[in-house]
């Protein structure tokens, strides 16, 4: 039986499954701020943070053994092993965090996290190069819903199982003066998060197999993202392609202002002291947007608008709702932070095929350099939790998104063309 070509709806189905994955994994971590501070009585928000701190950290440290493993695996393989990391992870955390060992279960989201660099080493190139570069954007905002989709669900999912009646729990703990008595309640909350993680940890193991026997066929990044200068000389070097390392920035950025949109939002939220009940809950509201800009991104991205044009007004969308957030108060202020879910949607989906644009035999590992930009989620959400406790909180978020917005703004405007005025692409396959 002959596989599906590439960019058949099949393939984009099971790349729609596995994006849905990402997002579900990924968007847990605003509510497991919470779940962290209280089970763990951690006294900053700063500590809770190590949650995405731990989580993002390993897309620096392995991505590019990523890139070796996907070049001995293929991409198919890789992604199925991929998975297989996730499951492995989510397993730890949940035993570790029944058990309130907060340094085991970070370690257990940092192998989520290399399970995830592993996966999205594979899978974004996966999906620039199956067809035209040109309308990459397209296809990534198609699996992008579905992971948005992923993202709306997994945090209303995951609070309505382990948080419901936190603030009352919280009221508890404060009032028990008995430590002992303290620990049996703190450990009966903590025991909520098992259960959850251990399904995921079995389905993760089901949906790796899956993916192993599936018809996703294979694909040459070399074969199929080539470039040569116009004197037929070819590039030997990933330092010869300026825009990759600009892109990287980029993609660190990015993700920090995500992340901060995503999961920041409920401690943004709390600063205005709107109860945990309530705040619980903000990480939906910032993918809920995100889903409509991916929606926008799906209907109008090359067809009406390019994707570096997209990039551009979507970082001005980000200053400008920025600054909204700013200079307003309360449910208004949040509001805005949660809008810049629509400001975020379109960027990824333009930044990843601009900045790997014509990398060649170097596909592999400039993908890689992109996905350890991810780590921009663990340092600038860290940045915010740590300088908020010394400045006051929306200044501080106001500062590092402007900041970060800004400078994706110029990647969109004249970095994704740093380097190529001399390169000439070679036509891709459809």
């Amino acid at each position: 039986m002959k596989n599906k070509q590439p960019g058949s709806a099949n393939v984009m189905a099971i790349m729609g499954l596995l994006f849905f994955v990402f997002g579900f994994v990924t968007w847990l971590n605003g509510p497991l701020i919470t779940y962290v501070k209280l089970a763990f009585e951690l006294d900053s928000d700063s500590k809770a943070f190590m949650v995405t701190t731990a989580f993002y950290m390993a897309y620096f440290f392995l991505a590019l053994p990523s890139s070796w493993i996907l070049e001995k695996t293929g991409m198919k393989k890789g992604m199925s092993l991929g998975l297989l990391v996730m499951a492995i992870g989510t397993f730890i955390f949940g035993q570790f965090a029944t058990h309130r060992n907060y340094p085991m279960s970070l370690t257990g989201l940092f192998v989520i996290g290399s399970g995830l660099s592993l996966l999205q080493t594979a899978s974004n190139p996966y999906l620039s190069i199956i067809g035209p570069i040109e309308s990459a954007a397209r296809r990534i905002s198609i699996v992008g819903i579905c992971n948005k989709v992923a993202g709306i669900i997994s945090p209303m999912l995951i609070s309505g199982l382990i948080l419901k009646g936190v603030t009352t729990l919280e009221d508890k703990v404060k009032a028990t003066t008995d430590a002992a008595q303290r620990n049996v309640i703190l450990d009966e909350f903590s025991q909520k998060i098992y259960i959850p993680y251990l399904c995921m940890s079995v389905l993760l193991l089901i949906l790796a197999a899956w993916i192993l026997k599936s018809s996703l066929p294979e694909v040459k990044a070399s074969e199929q993202n080539k470039q040569t200068s116009t004197d037929g000389s070819e590039k030997n070097s990933l330092f010869q392609f300026p825009h990759l390392w600009l892109g990287a920035l980029c993609i660190f950025v990015y993700v920090g202002v995500e992340v901060m949109a995503g999961d920041a939002i409920g401690t943004y939220g709390k600063g205005f002291h709107i109860p945990t009940e309530e705040t619980k809950y903000f990480t939906s509201y910032t993918l809920a947007a995100m889903l409509l800009g991916y929606l926008i991104g799906l209907f109008t991205i090359p067809k009406y608008i390019s994707q570096q044009a997209a990039l551009k007004y979507s970082a001005i969308l980000g200053i400008c709702f920025s600054g909204a957030a700013f200079v307003s108060s309360g449910y208004v202020s949040v509001f805005f932070v949660a809008m810049l879910g629509l400001a975020n949607a379109t960027m990824w989906p333009a930044i990843f095929p601009l900045a790997i644009n014509g990398l060649g035999k170097f596909t592999e590992k400039g993908s890689a350099i992109l996905i350890m930009g991810i780590a921009g989620g663990a340092i600038i959400p860290k940045l915010f939790a740590s300088l908020k406790e010394v400045y006051h909180f929306q200044a501080v978020f106001f500062v590092l998104m402007a900041t970060c917005y800004l400078f994706i703004l110029y990647f969109a405007v004249k970095g994704y063309k740093t380097g190529q005025k001399q390169l000439t692409l070679e036509p891709q396959y459809t």
